[in-house]
């Protein structure tokens, strides 16, 4: 006789919810360390790697909308950490890391790995690498769902 699955108790997105909560506060309390948020050593991250950068195409590649990136922006900016450039066409502008932003993006990575350690010690490195493919095998699901375009 086959066996059928058991039924899910709980609500997926709530549960889902629930889990991506408890990370990102891990990760956020060991970023304070450095005075960042996960969000800012996101963007520190993401300049760095692909700056100068038009807002637009930042925005694209965090997957999050224009007003939440100015939001975002707002205090990396203030601290220096990053800066506004005029772009290629003198109407379009840029999205730079600073040096004293490079330096607080390496500050951050010391505490971020920390962070990423320490889950996998929490969890257990198999518990997480099975999480991971659980997620890239989910988000894949969705991805073959969507039109072309959407996947920019």
């Amino acid at each position: 006789m086959p066996e059928t699955l058991a039924r899910p108790s709980d609500c997926s997105n709530f549960k889902l919810r629930q889990l991506a909560r408890r990370v990102s506060h891990y990760y956020d309390a060991e970023l304070a360390k450095a005075g960042l948020k996960t969000t800012q050593y996101s963007l520190l991250s993401r300049v760095a790697r692909r700056g100068p950068i038009r807002p637009v195409d930042l925005a694209q590649a965090m997957a999050i909308d224009a007003s939440t990136l100015t939001r975002n922006l707002k205090p990396l900016l203030a601290a220096g950490w990053l800066l506004i450039a005029a772009g290629a066409d003198g109407r379009s502008h840029t999205v730079a890391i600073t040096e004293a932003g490079r330096d607080k993006r390496n500050e951050g990575q010391r505490h971020w790995l920390a962070a990423q350690e320490g889950l996998d010690a929490l969890l257990g490195r198999e518990r997480v690498c099975a999480l991971h493919e659980l997620i890239d095998t989910s988000l894949a699901c969705f991805a073959a769902t969507e039109p072309a375009a959407a996947h920019g």
